[in-house]
Parts: structure tokens; C-alpha cells; sequence
């Protein structure tokens, strides 16, 4: 397998996945699933051949190469888990965007030891959408992280079912998982603490392709990267229609152009290929080149640590070769897909205020000046509380913000209007440099004295390095 322009990798930068005429595509690998209401899942060390010659030790789930398998829920089935840890390091699996108890959140105090099991288990409350799993241990996110742990989840449920959506998964609904690493020079990850990677991988493939039939398809993304935000459009730049963000369907299609994508954000899309010719092909893209300062991905810099050979630079994310239509074609989208009952800021009976501070002179980001402990209990919110929770970035860089638990709505950005394909509900936001962001959410289940939460940036080295806080539900 080889890559266009290809040189020695190491730490300190490596082959950029733009492309060019000569470029060697790759079939774009699709997940297994497993569905039901009982899963096992096991973590540990894999491998994989990104390269001719060479394979890279990885983590992953249920010895599958790299990533794991996509699971599949009914809203309100009563779901199970033996979740295994193979490797010789302390691990966790968080229910990324998911409204579960605490203790079976598996944030960074549900640990799992060497050798053990954990077996969680809770009633899927959340709408139809994806969603995905991670580990999320305390100051090793980065690393398992790096390695491949993860996985995709895909929830069903009846308002979504009865829409004339494209859901043959793998054919016409298609996960896409959006990361890049950096290699050293014997082709393993290169796990220093790097904000970006060099290569691109779009579910663990380096330039990646797929065929894909002409009539209306479905992505399912997810950004898993480190640090690097996307900017997603077509290479046409064709209209293409956000159906689903984090929390689930929003009310209707929102034709866009480009979609920002942060760190630990999914968006599902529907495009028309419809109008393609058969044998043709286009292009989906990332138009990262050119972005506001303190953008994921927009430094200039091709090495070191803040260095990528993809920063600020417009690059490919995923050719699509245009097939024959399937037998029974989506050749039309719903205008009207939910009705959602949102909260707003006047709904608000208790406020919460967090700035992003310190992340110069050599320390770490933090929240109101405190980095994490395992200790600290930064927020007690009653049980039954809506909160206007308002975060406040005015330093250095952007970042990626994720509260655990709960789902909310995006009620107010300084820096202008919430973009319409924001609306609904969401559990991840971009903060960008100089913003503040309100979300609104009601705190309605889950009242545990003991065991908290997380609200956290999703930059996995930041939390690792503290950017991360802790809230209880109390009763």
C-alpha cells in the first residue's frame, strides 16, 4: 500500500494526505456491527498495515485492526456490557453524548484494571443518532486514544425508522470517522503528546475511497482527532443537507455548503449523487486553509508539536466513485423529519459561569484556574435544575467543549448567529478564540451524591493535562 509523495516518517513531520493524479486509493474500510441487547467488547493490542512492508501496533476492540465495532441500540432497550481489559494499562469506556447513571458513565473513576471485566448496563433514553465510545482514563486518553480505542454506536428509534432515509449500512449509510496520526520512523504511532498528525485516516484508511450508489447517500461523521477541526464541503461545492447532529434529528434538512466539524462532534449528512454520472467521482474535502486564528489545524507550522504537514491547508478527505442506484434508490429527502422541544435561556433556573484559563508560559489549560483532581467537585446542580451554563474563552486557542450526562441546546455564541445546522440538540460545541457560549440543559435524572460527571475540552490532551471539572447531581 503505498502513498503518493511518501517519505520517512518521524516526529517531526511526515507525507501529507493531499493528493494528487498519481495517488493510490484505498477501499475505504467499513466497521462490523453487533447488535442486540448483550455486547462484549475487549480492548486490547492490534495491529495494522498502513504502509508496504511495514504493520504499526494499534489498540482495539474485539481484535479488529484499528477502531472497533459500530454498536447498534433500540431507544428503550435495556442494554448490557462485559467490557475487557486486555492491555497491561489501566483503561475506561465512556458512553460518549449518552444520558446514563454516573457510575456506568465510564468517566475516569469507573477504571479498569489489567485483566478485568466491567460490566455496565443502562436503558438507552436517547434519540435516534450516532454516537461513539472511548476510554477515558485520566491522563492516558491520549494515548489509548492515539492507538485506535474507540468505536462507533448507532441508536434507533420509531421517528427515525418511518423516514425515507438512506440506512443500509455500509452501502448507502455510511460511518465515517475522522482522525489523523504521525508515524515514526519504524511506522508506529508516534504517541509523543503531538496536537496533529500527518496522515489522514478516515475509519483507520489512509486515502480512502468508495463506491457509492447514485441517489441520495448518508454520512454518519464524527470527528475523532486530537486536536484539528474540520471544515467539510464537496470539491463541486454542491449543497448537501445536515439531517442529524449530536442529540438526534433536527426538525428539518439544513442545506449547507461547508460544515464545521470540532473534536468529539458528529453531524449526519445527506448528499445527492443523484445528478453524477455513473464512472464519475468527486470529492469530499476539509477547507481547513485560511481559518481565524486559534482554529484546530489552522497553524501554519509543517513540524513539531503544533506542526502538521495538513495545517492550514484545503485537503482530501474521501473520494467517492458514483455506482449504479440500488434497487429501491432514495431519490428524494423528507422536508419535515422531527419536532424537537428545546430549552432556552429564559427556561434557565440556575446559572454556571466557566472560563478557559492560564495555557501560557508553559501551563496548562484550566478551568477558573483549577486543573482537574479526582478529588474536586467543582459544581453541585439539584436534581430538576436547568441550567444556563455559559463558557467563556478568551486566551490563546479554541477548543472543543463536552459536558457528560446530559444534552443541550446551544442558546447564544458572541461571535454571531448559531449556525442553523447547530440547532437541536448537541453534547459537544466548538469554542472558538474570544467566544463566549451558552448552552441551556434541565438536569432531570441520575441524582447520585457520590459520583460525579465531566465537562471537559475533547481535546484529548488537554483533558489529560487538566482542562477538565467534575459536577454531581445531588437529590
Amino acid at each position: 500500500m503505498l502513498i503518493c509523495c511518501k517519505k520517512s516518517a518521524n516526529t517531526t513531520g511526515s507525507t501529507s494526505t493531499n493528493t494528487s493524479s498519481d495517488t493510490t486509493y484505498n477501499t475505504l474500510y467499513i466497521p462490523p456491527t453487533l447488535t442486540g441487547t448483550s455486547f462484549n467488547l475487549a480492548l486490547g493490542k492490534s495491529s495494522k498495515q498502513f504502509f508496504t512492508g511495514a504493520t504499526t501496533q494499534t489498540y482495539s476492540y474485539n481484535g479488529l485492526p484499528f477502531w472497533g465495532p459500530t454498536l447498534i441500540f433500540n431507544k428503550g432497550d435495556n442494554v448490557s456490557f462485559n467490557i475487557t481489559n486486555n492491555l497491561t494499562d489501566t483503561t475506561t469506556l465512556h458512553w460518549h453524548g449518552f444520558h446514563i447513571p454516573a457510575i456506568m458513565d465510564g468517566g475516569p473513576h469507573q477504571k479498569i484494571a489489567p485483566g478485568a471485566t466491567w460490566s455496565p448496563h443502562f436503558t438507552v433514553m436517547n434519540n435516534a443518532s450516532t454516537f461513539w465510545f472511548h476510554p477515558h482514563l485520566h491522563e492516558k486518553t491520549y494515548e489509548q486514544i492515539t492507538m485506535g480505542a474507540g468505536g462507533l454506536i448507532i441508536v434507533k428509534d420509531p421517528i427515525e425508522s418511518a423516514l425515507n432515509l438512506p440506512r443500509t449500512y455500509g452501502t448507502d449509510d455510511i460511518p465515517l470517522v475522522l482522525t489523523s496520526r504521525r508515524f515514526n520512523s519504524d511506522i508506529s504511532f508516534n504517541t509523543n503528546v503531538n496536537d496533529y498528525g500527518d496522515y489522514l485516516l478516515a475509519n483507520g484508511t489512509l486515502n480512502p475511497q468508495i463506491s457509492l450508489p447514485k441517489q441520495y447517500v448518508r454520512f454518519r461523521i464524527l470527528n475523532a482527532e486530537i486536536e484539528r477541526a474540520y471544515n467539510l464541503g464537496f470539491s463541486d461545492g454542491r449543497t448537501f443537507y445536515v439531517i442529524s447532529n449530536d442529540g438526534g434529528l433536527l426538525d428539518a434538512p439544513v442545506g449547507v455548503t461547508r460544515v464545521v466539524l470540532g473534536v468529539g462532534e458528529r453531524v449526519e449528512i445527506l448528499v445527492n449523487l443523484g445528478g453524477d454520472n455513473v464512472g464519475s467521482s468527486l470529492k469530499l474535502m476539509s477547507y481547513n486553509s485560511n481559518q481565524t486564528f486559534g482554529y484546530p489545524g489552522g497553524e501554519s507550522s509543517q513540524s513539531g508539536a503544533l506542526g502538521s504537514l495538513l495545517n492550514n491547508k484545503d485537503f482530501e478527505v474521501l473520494k467517492i466513485n458514483v455506482a449504479a442506484a440500488n434497487a429501491q434508490a432514495i431519490t428524494s429527502i423528507p422536508t419535515k423529519l422531527t419536532t424537537n422541544t428545546t430549552l432556552t435561556a429564559a427556561d434557565a433556573t440556575s446559572n454556571i459561569s466557566t472560563s478557559i484559563t492560564a495555557g501560557q508560559g508553559g501551563s496548562e489549560f484550566a478551568f477558573d484556574n483549577n486543573n482537574y483532581n479526582y478529588v474536586t467537585i467543582n459544581h453541585k446542580i439539584p436534581l430538576n435544575t436547568t441550567v444556563k451554563w455559559t463558557f467563556v474563552n478568551s486566551n490563546v486557542f479554541g477548543h472543543s467543549i463536552h459536558i457528560h450526562d446530559i444534552q443541550f441546546k446551544i442558546v447564544s455564541r458572541s461571535s454571531g448567529a448559531i449556525q442553523n445546522y447547530e440547532q437541536g440538540w448537541k453534547d459537544t460545541f466548538f469554542l472558538h478564540l474570544g467566544e463566549t457560549v451558552s448552552v441551556v440543559a434541565k438536569f432531570d435524572d441520575f441524582a447520585d451524591a457520590t459520583n460525579p460527571f465531566m465537562y471537559h475540552c475533547h481535546f484529548p490532551n488537554h483533558e489529560d493535562a487538566g482542562l477538565m471539572g467534575q459536577f454531581i447531581v445531588t437529590p
